[in-house]
């Protein structure tokens, strides 16, 4: 019996224009022109016999109709997906796409690559940077390695926020704790030989505060812990990154507020920065290794994963709660 199905290349166009509620935003996503998705849904319209979307200014919304259609498509797109990966995942797939912190990618992924290709020769590692929140189920993405929160997980009052979020769609996402994200103030030897004494965390404000755009917040509520309430930032700078940053104050612009983490690497192959106080400052969210559940049976990504939580074991603090960090599916 021939099926009733409508024109498939229509549905892609209506449920991007669906979930983003914008015809013109639907076509970015798809690379096609407004026209075109509009022409595609206006066809599909016309061979249900049925309106689906209220044209608004700057932005679509569904009608009853349309909710109830787009409801059905979802999950047969939703089906399609989740049979595709896991045929995608059966193959001998040897390209691995990693998504990375900058700073991250640069101070700590990186230097390590060579191990990792040494031991798999076979296997291609390509890393992109970004600070946005991963898309691991709409993109090529196999791997990412973010920090932030976990859904569901509290942490206590009045610890350094973060400003970054690892993914916006959670669903399926396995998340293993790699380290903690642990904020150390930082100064060039060179600077401070030559300006004044840290006795106290307060003495740190005779120095520029080194911003980093990526965490904007994190003087200000790493001052907060130490019961000072953070200055004017008007004399201070800001930079891209944390690697920028730890640049800088190598290069005795400032002190710097960085992940323990990163700085202890960085230091690794450019000595002459110290921590300029010690009072290690545990901000509201880890460093996590995010995998799609669709991926976890891919050959290469399991050896990538187990790879990385080896690295981040032997570097981990004798402290036994590593192991019991929360994973998220």
């Amino acid at each position: 019996m021939r099926r009733t199905l409508p024109p498939l290349a229509t549905l892609r166009p209506f449920e991007a224009a669906a979930r983003l509620g914008s015809f013109t935003a639907a076509a970015d996503e798809l690379a096609l022109t407004q026209g075109a998705v509009s022409l595609q849904i206006r066809n599909l319209e016309a061979w249900l016999g049925k309106r689906l979307f209220e044209r608004l200014v700057r932005r679509v919304e569904l009608t009853e109709d349309g909710r109830q259609y787009y409801a059905a498509c979802l999950n047969a797109l939703e089906e399609i997906e989740r049979a595709t990966r896991r045929m995608l995942a059966q193959r001998d797939h040897r390209i691995l796409t990693v998504s990375c912190l900058p700073t991250l990618a640069t101070m700590w992924l990186m230097p390590r690559l060579s191990a990792f290709s040494s031991a798999y020769p076979d296997i291609e590692v390509r890393v992109a940077t970004s600070i946005s929140a991963v898309d691991l189920r709409g993109s090529d993405i196999d791997v990412a390695l973010r920090v932030g929160k976990l859904p569901g997980r509290h942490y206590r009052r009045g610890l350094p926020g973060i400003d970054l979020v690892m993914t916006d769609r959670w669903d399926g996402i396995e998340a293993d704790y790699l380290f903690d994200d642990v904020l150390v103030p930082v100064i060039s030897r060179k600077l401070l030989d030559q300006g004044a004494a840290i006795d106290t965390a307060a003495d740190l404000l005779k120095y520029a505060l080194i911003h980093t755009a990526s965490r904007q917040n994190a003087w200000r509520d790493w001052l907060a812990t130490q019961g000072i309430a953070s200055r004017s930032r008007k004399a201070s700078a800001e930079y891209g990154h944390f690697f920028m940053a730890l640049q800088a104050a190598q290069e005795c612009k400032g002190i710097a507020i960085v992940p323990r983490k990163l700085f202890e690497t960085y230091a690794e192959r450019a000595p002459g920065l110290e921590i300029a106080f010690e009072a290690e400052v545990p901000s509201a969210g880890e460093y996590y290794l995010l995998t799609h559940e669709s991926r976890v049976d891919n050959a290469a990504v399991r050896k990538f994963r187990k790879w990385v939580l080896l690295m981040a074991q032997a570097e981990a603090p004798p402290v036994a709660h590593a192991s019991a960090k929360p994973m998220a599916r």
